[in-house]
């Protein structure tokens, strides 16, 4: 199969990042006019054992004019890199550059093409077992160890699978990206959402996981049936109800170097699930995905018979592709450091908390999802909005006789499905970049699932509540 893509490497389409750009942009606009409107205000913070900062309830106070300058607000996308505001920024950056460059050396060298095309040829007749297989990974990714940054570097390799398969780029990113993000948003074992949304209401860690269980099940039925029927249509406006027999001609130095990848790979992905069990190399999991990467793509390149000099010019020339993706990040990084600088933040979720407390029970625990959903716009840290959202939420539930329980149900469901639905998301406008698709497109495709999706979640917590969850 011809695919320049794969022959340069990875690269961010520049129509997808002017789009990302343009998108970002105006949302930052947004958030500086907003420092004109917003007066400041702080809640008191007390720090956890994991570093996080909690919100104090009740400790809410409007403070005097706050200097947040004009340069201030343009140097924001830089301002983010520093150390003392967030490791978390750097790690991504790293991330991505590492990722660009060993694709670039993969893809130089034919071990990319070679992995699809064996998938392909051994699979090929049973490729919607295989789809089933694939979301299932995914979705347990993101629900079990909290990965959703992490599985960056597997989004392309499937969407080149999925392309083998017969099926488009959507397919792919439907199985790989979308299941991720719903899986993460099931949050059964997230220790990023649920477990520092438990921490923080005071609950035992990964306590009430029979409900977090029924929604992966439930959500896994739903993703699968979306994607089940959109490839059906695929293969039939194709007219390749069955795929066919590929021309694939095995070779004894590239099966060597594509074992010694996923070998290599696979160790890196099982210590991140085993994340889920050590908290002390919960914080770094993005660094050891990477750390992983390079190794194994070093050594399958070299495996392959890729000279070092070959090897470095490659690594370079993909690092550079990937150098606007790390400036999506850093200009979407740019909306959460705006807000909290300028003291806006505390004051807007202050105000909520207040509109809320006059709600019916039956309502409430809908605008609590609603809310999540709202500030998941705005700041994509799943752990960052736990600390900041749960102490405010969990008293005013309280009132009303709802549990603690749900509410952590329910920031789980608000802070991720939407992961893979707003623009200001860097981890969907770069896979949606290295794959080469249009936001509208995604949006277009995927935008039926996601109102299904609300609706099965919504009717979830209605269950929760109407059982006492």
């Amino acid at each position: 199969m011809e695919n320049t893509k794969e022959k340069k490497g990875l690269s961010v389409s520049a129509k997808s990042f002017i789009t990302a750009i343009a998108i970002i942009f105006g949302v930052m606009v947004l958030c500086y006019v907003l420092t004109f409107i917003i007066p400041a205000g702080q809640f008191q913070r007390e720090e956890l054992a994991d570093g996080t900062q909690k919100i104090i309830d009740g400790t809410y106070s409007q403070i005097g004019d706050v200097k947040f300058s004009f340069w201030q607000w343009i140097a924001s996308p830089i301002l983010v890199l520093n150390p003392n505001y967030t490791l978390s920024v750097l790690f991504v950056v790293i991330f991505l550059l590492v990722i660009g460059g060993i694709f670039g050396c993969l893809n130089k060298c034919g071990i990319m093409q070679y992995m699809i095309d064996k998938i392909t040829a051994k699979f090929g007749h049973k490729k919607y077992l295989l789809l089933a297989i694939i979301t299932l990974f995914f979705m347990a990714m993101g629900s079990l160890i909290g990965s959703f940054e992490e599985v960056v570097p597997l989004v392309p390799i499937i969407v080149a699978l999925s392309i083998n398969l017969g099926w488009d780029v959507l397919t792919g990113l439907g199985m790989s990206l979308l299941a991720v993000s719903s899986g993460f948003a099931s949050g059964v074992c997230n220790p990023f959402t649920v477990g520092v949304a438990q921490t923080c209401a005071g609950l035992p860690m990964f306590s009430g996981i029979w409900l977090r269980l029924v929604s992966f099940v439930l959500i896994y039925a739903l993703l699968f049936s979306f994607l089940y029927l959109y490839a059906k249509r695929v293969d039939t406006k194709s007219g390749q109800q069955v795929l066919l027999n590929i021309n694939f001609i095995p070779d004894k130095k590239f099966d060597r170097a594509v074992l010694s990848f996923a070998v290599i790979l696979g160790i890196g992905i099982a210590i991140v699930f085993a994340s889920a069990f050590i908290k002390a190399i919960q914080g770094i999991t993005m660094v050891i995905i990477a750390l992983m990467f390079l190794i194994a793509g070093a050594t399958a390149c070299f495996v392959s018979g890729m000279e070092l000099k070959p090897f470095l010019s490659k690594f370079k020339d993909g690092l550079i592709e990937m150098l606007p993706a790390v400036l999506l990040v850093l200009i979407a990084s740019s909306i959460k450091y705006i807000l909290e600088k300028s003291m806006i933040l505390d004051t807007i979720l202050f105000g909520v908390v207040k509109v809320a407390s006059s709600m019916p029970k039956w309502t409430l625990i809908l605008f609590i999802y609603l809310f999540v959903l709202i500030m998941n716009f705005f700041i994509g840290s799943g752990s960052a909005k736990a600390a900041m959202l749960i102490p405010l939420i969990v008293p005013v539930a309280n009132l009303f006789g709802i549990s603690p329980q749900l509410c952590v149900l329910a920031f789980a469901f608000g802070d991720g499905f939407s992961n893979v639905f707003y623009p200001t998301n860097p981890v969907l406008l770069i896979s949606l970049g290295l794959t080469e698709t249009g936001y509208g497109k995604w949006v277009k495709y995927s935008w039926k699932f996601q109102v299904l999706n609300l609706l099965l979640t919504c009717g979830l917590l209605l269950f929760g509540l109407a059982v006492g969850y």
